[in-house]
């Protein structure tokens, strides 16, 4: 029997998240979320970062069918200038790993603090938000649907 694919039993919200420009020296947080879309029960062995800047955290507990759980990603935000980072997400019984990324670029104090005051920072801070309400919405419509697939 073929190996199974992470990509055949899980999807992923998205796979690279930029964090735009961020302030050097304050860790920036976002959150990927995992949807289980196979029919058995699924488990996260393990998730972690190219490097020790990167901090994923997601959690262990067996994700069934149609429901989702949220991973956690840190960035410290320590070196100055841009960054491309992997997560690795590790499922259970299966060799392949799914790769989902950040990015951005770290300024010192003094260009974040002038980049906030310009159209800019406004125009994606506006487009971030959306991305969080519309994450926000479709978390909870797969939560409905995995209750709703509980019930049933």
């Amino acid at each position: 029997m073929a190996q199974q694919k992470p990509d055949e039993l899980i999807k992923v919200s998205a796979v690279k998240y930029d964090f735009g420009k961020i302030k050097q020296g304050v860790p920036a947080v976002t959150y990927f979320t995992i949807t289980n879309i196979s029919d058995k029960p699924v488990v996260i062995e393990n998730a972690w970062g190219s490097c020790g800047c990167t901090t994923p955290e997601v959690s262990k507990e067996p994700l069934a069918p149609n429901s989702t759980t949220k991973m956690k990603v840190g960035y410290n935000a320590a070196a100055m200038g841009h960054f491309e980072k992997d997560v690795s997400i590790k499922l259970a019984g299966v060799n392949d790993v799914k790769v989902v990324k950040i990015a951005g670029d770290v300024l010192d104090t003094k260009s974040f603090d002038e980049y906030t005051q310009s159209d800019e920072y406004k125009k994606a801070e506006k487009a971030r938000l959306a991305q969080e309400a519309k994450d926000a919405k479709a978390s909870k419509k797969a939560a409905k649907k995995a209750k709703n697939n509980i019930a049933s």
